[in-house]
């Protein structure tokens, strides 16, 4: 459909040209005694049969070039992308300035056609030409392009008690660059390079969530390796007595006297159990979280209603859930209500609450 759409419209477009041309041709010559009628439609039929196949030709690149476009955005660099764009404006500009005398000179129906070619073919040269040389043209504007997470060698002998190794949860999580930025996470902060992998076959996964939590994982560790105080490296640490990963961490942790750093729940019993020592920043915003007894007052918004009989839900600003007795017929009230049990699960913190008589 869409081939034979593009082909209508070169084929309208050239017929367009060659009824103007032959129509021209006969007013220019007229000793030679050519016939304008004659000269107009053989003008047109040869401008229709020259736009059937040329039409027919960029429909089916322009198909295979759409079909293809979000394969290529994807693999394109952030800086390919940002001079390809900028060399696209600055070529349809140098188009529009050459196409200047083209419009001038020769008649509308010939003119805008080739001059819209002229400004196609100079943007889509600008673009490949600038995307081609994106590191030189951000280099001569004095911007810093970012590097790529690249794998450098560590002796473990030099980390020994003060080394941290990074799995993929935490760098999804993001908690861990205030971590570093607090200075809770100091010193030398390893990740090794099939944490990297792990995490960009998640950024290339088909789920769009997925996608974005891959991506921000990456970006996470990205800005980590600029935070002060901490000594960032990707390692290439093989562990082939192993192929699960979450074991591969557990005995790079043993290698280099490191503190796994996970949000993971069974990998850090696991690491436990190994006798590496565990950071979890879920763990650690929960302790943090400001502690309540019974009698205490606080108001929330009651959400939705509970999985038990006349229960509400609402929601503390750090994400504590609340459970208010008798909360039901208030769903989308701000209410006053008093802590009257707590309990903690593996997930976190749930507060029981009942609303004053």
């Amino acid at each position: 459909m869409m081939v034979e759409a593009i082909r209508l419209l070169v084929t309208l477009a050239t017929t367009a040209i060659g009824f103007s041309a032959g129509r021209s041709i006969a007013s220019w010559f007229p000793s030679a005694g050519i016939d304008p009628d004659a000269s107009i439609v053989w003008g047109a039929l040869l401008g229709a049969s020259v736009g059937y196949v040329l039409g027919g030709v960029l429909g089916r690149r322009l198909r295979s070039g759409i079909s293809r476009a979000p394969e290529l955005l994807r693999r394109a660099t952030g800086p390919q992308l940002f001079a390809g764009t900028f060399g696209a404006l600055a070529g349809m500009v140098a188009g529009a300035i050459a196409a200047v005398p083209m419009i001038a000179f020769f008649p509308a129906t010939i003119a805008w056609p080739i001059a819209g070619l002229i400004v196609l073919v100079i943007s889509s040269f600008g673009a490949s030409v600038f995307a081609g040389r994106a590191h030189e043209l951000l280099a001569v504007a004095g911007l810093r392009e970012r590097q790529p997470l690249r794998r450098t060698e560590v002796d473990p002998a030099q980390t020994i008690g003060s080394s941290f190794v990074v799995d993929s949860s935490a760098a999804i999580d993001g908690r861990l660059l205030e971590l570093a930025r607090v200075g809770i996470v100091s010193g030398t902060v390893l990740v090794p390079e099939f944490v990297i992998d792990e995490l960009q076959a998640v950024a290339d996964a088909a789920d769009k969530a997925k996608r974005r939590r891959g991506r921000r994982g990456l970006d996470i560790l990205d800005v980590l390796r600029d935070v002060e105080n901490v000594d960032f490296h990707v390692i290439d640490h093989t562990v082939p007595e192993h192929e699960d990963v979450d074991a591969k961490l557990v005995v790079l942790c043993v290698r280099f006297g490191a503190t796994l750093i996970t949000t993971d729940h069974n990998l850090a019993k696991v690491a436990a159990l190994r006798d590496v020592r565990v950071l979890n920043p879920h763990s650690l915003s929960e302790m943090l979280k400001p502690q309540f007894v019974m009698g205490d007052s606080v108001e929330i918004l009651i959400q939705r209603v509970g999985s038990e009989p006349g229960q509400g839900v609402g929601f503390l600003e750090d994400g504590t859930m609340v459970v208010v007795e008798d909360g039901a017929d208030m769903v989308g009230a701000v209410v006053k209500v008093e802590v009257s049990n707590m309990m903690r699960t593996s997930i976190g913190r749930m507060v029981f609450a009942q609303i004053p008589s």
